[in-house]
């Protein structure tokens, strides 16, 4: 299952960050992906648009709004909650 408007940003060797992919993937969702390692540009919309260079960071978008959730506990509770609101 996929969920609208969302973009995990990520480094593969970071643990808090295979706490979220594993998350993920335990409630079913296939979320979108963007590793620094291999993206300058990510890295780059995460610091600029984000304010700080910190993984994992959940960006979401509502509607015309956009926030970004840091802390891999916060993205784990955030994406149970949207499973469980549709």
């Amino acid at each position: 299952m996929t969920l609208d408007g969302l973009t995990l940003y990520h480094l593969p060797t970071c643990l808090f960050c295979w706490r979220v992919r594993i998350a993920a993937g335990r409630l079913g969702l296939k979320l979108p992906m963007k590793n620094l390692m291999l993206s300058p540009a990510a890295h780059s919309e995460l610091v600029h648009e984000g304010g700080k260079m910190q993984v994992p960071c959940l960006r979401i978008e509502e509607g015309e709004n956009v926030r970004w959730l840091y802390e891999s506990a916060d993205i784990i509770v955030y994406l149970k909650k949207r499973l469980s609101n549709g």
